[in-house]
């Protein structure tokens, strides 16, 4: 076990922000999708939401280069289970779409230190109706050529960048947000891979680490591990 495994995992889930989170209604491009995630999980997203056939297999890791193991995925059959769940989590959140629209702000111009769901639409036909229904502000991008809007992961970075560049200054990432027990298990699982495998299939809980990340385990644990 590398200690500087540990602390890096250690100092990312630390400073997951589990108050702001991107929602994708209906984008079907696993490039899209894939940026999509690498983006949140960047900006310390612990949550993303997508409204997705239930037939159709979510990333995989080829696709989104290992990023979805580090965010919980909530998938959705529609938006309105999408938002009652987001809303859920946080009864303060704000609904943000993206939507070129009368009035729509400037994306800079909102203040994600506030909980905040952002929903970034479909590549071709953008955000349904029954979406912008849901939403509490409209935000724009502004653009200075011919282009009307921005590739659909583009537009998500820049906004959750925004969000990260708020909360930086604000000192949000020094509060530690996630969960102790959820901690624990991205921890064990993502330095301890092979351990956590076993456990699940010996139906053993986790055991405690160390401060440097080594398992805390007496005989009887191993024992299990190895006959049960």
């Amino acid at each position: 076990m590398e200690n500087t495994r540990y602390h890096r995992i250690k100092h990312v889930l630390d400073r997951r922000q589990t108050d702001l989170t991107v929602c994708l209604e209906d984008v079907h491009k696993h490039h899209n999708l894939s940026a999509i995630v690498r983006s949140a999980d960047a900006v310390g997203c612990h949550n993303v939401h997508a409204v997705w056939p239930q037939n159709q297999k979510w990333l995989t890791n080829n696709t989104s280069g290992g990023s979805k193991n580090w965010i919980a995925t909530h998938l959705h059959k529609d938006i309105d289970s999408a938002v009652a769940m987001m809303r859920l989590h946080n009864p303060q959140v704000q609904i943000l779409a993206t939507n070129l629209c009368p009035d729509a702000v400037d994306y800079r111009e909102i203040d994600y230190t506030l909980p905040t769901a952002i929903i970034v639409g479909q590549e071709k036909t953008g955000i349904s109706p029954q979406a912008l229904a849901h939403a509490d502000k409209n935000i724009i991008i502004p653009m200075q050529g011919m282009a009307q809007s921005l590739n659909v992961s583009v537009a998500a970075a820049l906004i959750l960048f925004e969000a990260q560049n708020q909360r930086l200054q604000a000192g949000l990432y020094e509060r530690t947000m996630l969960d102790e027990s959820i901690k624990h298990k991205m921890l064990f699982e993502g330095c301890h891979p092979i351990i956590a495998q076993k456990c699940k299939e010996k139906s053993q809980p986790y055991p405690a680490l160390d401060e440097n990340g080594e398992i805390i385990a007496d005989d009887e644990f191993w024992h299990k591990l190895k006959h049960a």
